[in-house]
């Protein structure tokens, strides 16, 4: 994979993808959403947060990806790299899918593919604020774009606590947890999503489609 820096071209090859869940700062909110799943039949956590294992193949920044069935759905995240000793942040979607979420989360998160955006910023450059950064995503319905999520970083777990809970070493990427769905999570054919850093005025920007397979049994 390569990334736009403001160093020039990242190239990596991660041998290790996380996916953490369950990673929202205000416990509270944290265990009621645990509740509501629980009573639609998700599994709930093993453990708050949780690091699901996935396979590294699955990031990708192809500008649309394919999906089983019309019930996924991507999520915007903090994304992570950790690369040469380096710690670096991007944005990624953590694309669902919400039926077999019901069955198993772990496998819900590992049969779809992770876009990732083009562009990482250095993690140490943007800590001293990162509290500040917005994370924000559209959808499409009825032919216009619905703003889907917004919110600031105060609402995800430190992302160094994320790293460290995490253990990454070597060629980690981590996506790091996503904010609520305005209006509910639901399927769309093509997302949009943004990672701001209003202090130093720069901007993570990526969009991907969705093409639907059809499911043959």
């Amino acid at each position: 994979m390569q990334f736009q820096t403001a160093n020039g071209v990242l190239t990596c090859t991660p041998t290790r993808l996380i996916v953490a869940g369950w990673t929202g700062r205000d416990r509270a909110i944290v265990d009621h959403h645990i509740e509501e799943l629980a009573a639609i039949g998700v599994p709930p956590p093993s453990d708050v947060p949780l690091f699901y294992q996935c396979s590294p193949p699955l990031l990708t920044q192809d500008r649309e990806i394919q999906a089983l069935g019309p019930d996924t759905s991507g999520e915007a995240e903090p994304f992570l790299l950790k690369q040469d000793g380096e710690l670096w942040l991007g944005l990624a979607s953590d694309h669902t899918d919400r039926a077999l979420e019901t069955h198993s989360v772990a496998a819900s998160k590992q049969i779809c593919a992770k876009p990732v955006a083009d562009t990482l910023w250095r993690f140490r450059e943007v800590e001293p604020h990162l509290d500040h950064l917005r994370l924000k995503s559209w959808i499409v319905e009825d032919g216009r774009r619905v703003l889907y999520q917004d919110g600031s970083l105060t609402s995800i777990l430190p992302l160094r606590q994320l790293q460290r809970g995490a253990g990454m070493t070597g060629a980690t990427a981590m996506l790091c947890g996503t904010l609520p769905a305005i209006g509910g999570v639901r399927s769309s054919s093509a997302f949009h999503m943004a990672l701001v850093d209003p202090i130093l005025g720069h901007k993570i920007e990526w969009s991907y489609k969705t093409s639907v397979l059809q499911v043959v049994s």
